[in-house]
């Protein structure tokens, strides 16, 4: 009997210490877990930023691919109303978080998606001979031709 006492008063024991946690060990969890958030918060920020860059690279290369068919079935990159010299294709003015302009420069054009909003400060260009820049970027421009940047030079 004794015994049954004492096992049974052994268990009542570890059964009442294992029910929760103490405050100590939340709050080393809810600290590690700050840590990891304050981590991955940026690196996430970062990588919705750059998500949202396709969307003026398939635009300018898409007008483009527009400007060159116009050239090819007029022999010019410009329209003449009113007197004033413009670009033959009217940019696209549906394209999220940019706004692109074209203008006209010698015999050629040169197409700019410049960002806003949530991309603010990016800025990209195409000319009629195709030549692809990065205007501005928050890190930095590179100086080499260029859309894709890894860093601040091209990424091949």
């Amino acid at each position: 009997m004794l015994i049954d006492t004492l096992c049974r008063n052994a268990r009542r024991r570890a059964t009442a210490s294992a029910r929760g946690f103490t405050m100590i060990e939340v709050l080393i969890v809810v600290a590690i877990i700050a840590i990891l958030a304050a981590v991955a918060m940026p690196s996430y920020s970062a990588y919705l930023q750059r998500a949202k860059v396709p969307a003026g690279l398939d635009a300018l290369q898409s007008y483009f691919t527009r400007m060159e068919q116009r050239f090819q079935d007029t022999g010019s990159y410009k329209k003449t109303t009113a007197g004033v010299d413009a670009c033959a294709i009217d940019p696209p003015n549906s394209v999220t978080n940019y706004t692109v302009t074209c203008e006209l420069v010698g015999t050629g054009y040169k197409a700019t998606a410049t960002g806003s909003g949530a991309i603010y400060g990016y800025q990209y260009t195409i000319d009629a001979t195709g030549t692809r820049k990065t205007a501005a970027h928050p890190k930095g421009a590179p100086t080499a031709n260029c859309w894709s940047i890894k860093g601040g030079s091209c990424d091949a």
